[in-house]
């Protein structure tokens, strides 16, 4: 092998490395918390909506705890927070960060990486969207909904996902954070940025950080 031949295998190894550093890699959350808490009246109590934020990165525990509120596994079963229709589990969170976006895996309670890009600005189409430090993405995957013709995806698709995003509300209230959950995104362009496979299909968003000062 040539020199040359050598040094294109080495370049060639090493993007390869690199890529897998980022794109796919496995980030394990902390434990979740699962018990505390403000009482579920005095949640119920205090859930607004709130679109001022602090830049403050959420902290490891919080960022888990958030996750697993919203759609983590509760059962041994493998069931979740939050019902979906014939137990499909057809969503899937997809995170935005300043640091990059991930893909949440209930199951192994892990983030998976998409990339290192800071994609907040496609997460909302208000300004607001682009300076909360976490942007969940509720993404339905059509594949998932066996049976079921295109309106009845459709319909439970818009049903299970304010299960989801009431989690989070209720979290949030419990815990002092600041949320909204927003119809105003560009769903087309997040299908691009997102590299979501046709049948999956961009819901809803929603911001979370801690209150702006």
């Amino acid at each position: 092998m040539t020199k040359k031949a050598i040094s294109i295998l080495i370049f060639t190894i090493m993007s390869f490395s690199n890529l897998s550093a980022s794109d796919g890699e496995v980030i394990r959350l902390v434990e979740p918390q699962k018990t505390g808490g403000m009482p579920l009246l005095e949640a119920l109590d205090n859930r607004q909506s709130m679109r001022s934020y602090s830049q403050e990165a959420l902290s490891d525990q919080d960022l888990s705890n958030l996750l697993w509120a919203a759609f983590g596994v509760n059962r041994e079963d493998g069931r979740r927070t939050a019902p979906t229709a014939r137990n499909w589990l057809q969503f899937d969170i997809y995170v935005i960060m300043a640091d990059g976006w991930y893909r949440y895996d209930a199951e192994k309670h892990a983030l998976i990486r998409g990339g290192t890009e800071d994609l907040r600005e496609f997460a909302g189409t208000q300004d607001f969207a682009r300076e909360a430090p976490v942007n969940l993405i509720f993404v339905s995957d059509h594949d998932r909904m066996r049976g079921a013709d295109r309106e009845k995806r459709d319909f439970n698709s818009a049903t299970d996902v304010g299960f989801i995003s009431q989690n989070v509300y209720l979290f949030c209230a419990s815990e002092g954070l600041a949320t909204v959950v927003r119809g105003m995104v560009d769903r087309e362009k997040l299908h691009e940025v997102l590299q979501l496979r046709p049948a999956q299909h961009v819901i809803l968003g929603q911001s979370v950080g801690y209150p702006a000062q």
